[in-house]
């Protein structure tokens, strides 16, 4: 298997089939957290990667597919390209999972479930994501067509053009499928290539990697001598990195001292590198990557790092306790019953928000008409210009209301 290139999101409704599609795409189970085998929901984003490949004697897009030899023929298929899946969570709970998915997407999948009316809610509250983070790279899948008639799918198939119609996604083709049944993989796949293009990789920057995950791979009882380092997994938006390579990781490490909090960054080293499933030398923007390091892996647990930027020592964008938004809002929240109106953003209000793979609340300290000033809980690394979602407090659940840009 080759480097992945692209990142694409499977995004979507609760129990909509999305874990199930990239199961039947990569034949990787991407819900591995205990708690989410037993719920049947994804809490933490999934991650799997896998490989289209085309018959070179069959058409189009019979001749598509995962497998190493083709299922109409027994030919050896080629290799088009490695692309990795980002699985996030369709509860609506876990919106700001969701939303530190989408910053290391490329495109996206929007599964739709074929047996339930659309749009769902969580339906709407990640279009509205896509839409107004500005993924534009979309395809819809309308999964689960074999658990109704022909006239239900059609009639089914008008409520989501309805529902895409003055968004991101009105132009979008919309592929029915069955990811239980492996029904029209093969023209997914397709739509997948034609849509969701490989992005334009810029290797003359410094390097910097977007953290999503952070783990300790070594299990209860290994012995001292036999321990590895903490492992961070994320995507490259920027330049190559290679194993051997000192990097700096920000914000960092939370220090306390005489009644102070300072954050430190932390310095460390690339021991091992992983891309597609394998070991590579050298890593490049595109696709998920999983990095060994040198740090104690207590560091790096439970994802305790997950949110914060790793590159080349001296090069990445600043620690910041708060900024400035240039707010763009939404007109009304989404992901609700009664789609309320959404008011202006008000001094000492807290807020949620997602800027690259961090998530922090931040407390508005000064509110203007389009505007905001934001004191944050817990700092993140970014730099002038970076898109920021903003979700608010809506009952007992975070609402996304609309996004900032950083001004200072």
């Amino acid at each position: 298997m080759s480097q992945p290139c692209v990142n694409i999101g499977m995004v979507g409704h609760v129990d909509h089939g999305k874990t199930t599609l990239v199961s039947a795409l990569s034949g990787v189970w991407t819900d591995t957290h205990s708690e989410e085998m037993k719920r049947g929901i994804s809490i933490r984003l999934g991650y799997a990667d896998t490989t289209f490949r085309k018959c070179p004697t069959c058409p189009e897009p019979q001749n598509l597919s995962v497998a190493k030899t083709c299922e109409h023929c027994g030919t050896k298929t080629e290799e088009i390209r490695t692309v990795s899946f980002v699985d996030s969570p369709g509860h609506e709970t876990l919106m700001a999972t969701m939303l530190s998915g989408a910053a290391i997407m490329d495109g996206a999948i929007l599964v739709i479930a074929a047996n339930e009316e659309c749009p769902q809610p969580q339906t709407k509250e990640h279009l509205m994501a896509l839409n107004i983070i500005g993924i534009k790279n979309i395809v819809i899948v309308q999964n689960k067509i074999d658990l109704v008639p022909k006239e239900k799918v059609i009639e089914h198939y008008h409520q989501i053009k309805e529902f895409v119609k003055g968004t991101v996604a009105e132009d979008a083709p919309v592929v029915p499928i069955s990811a239980q049944q492996n029904i029209n993989i093969d023209v997914l796949i397709s739509a997948m290539n034609e849509m969701i293009p490989t992005p334009v990789q810029k290797l003359d920057k410094p390097a910097h990697l977007l953290i999503a995950r952070s783990f300790d791979i070594n299990k209860p009882g290994t012995p001292i001598d036999k321990i590895s380092g903490g492992v961070i997994g994320g995507t490259l938006t920027a330049g190559t990195l290679k194993a051997g390579d000192d990097i700096e990781i920000r914000p960092g490490r939370k220090v306390e001292s005489e009644n102070a909090v300072r954050w430190e960054p932390i310095f460390t080293n690339i021991n091992l590198i992983i891309a597609g499933k394998e070991k590579v030398d050298e890593a490049t923007p595109g696709g998920l990557l999983a990095l060994g390091t040198g740090l104690d892996p207590s560091i790096t647990k439970s994802d305790s790092l997950t949110g914060q930027v790793a590159g080349v020592p001296g090069t990445l964008p600043p620690t910041r306790d708060s900024f400035t938004l240039e707010l763009k809002l939404l007109e009304r929240v989404v992901g609700v019953s009664d789609e309320e109106s959404i008011g202006k953003i008000k001094t000492s209000e807290p807020l949620m928000l997602n800027v690259g793979t961090a998530t922090t609340v931040g407390i508005v300290t000064s509110a203007r008409e389009d505007v905001a000033e934001a004191k944050l809980k817990r700092p993140v690394c970014a730099e002038v210009g970076s898109m920021v979602a903003i979700s608010r407090r809506i009952g007992s659940r975070w609402r996304l209301i609309g996004v900032g840009v950083i001004k200072d």
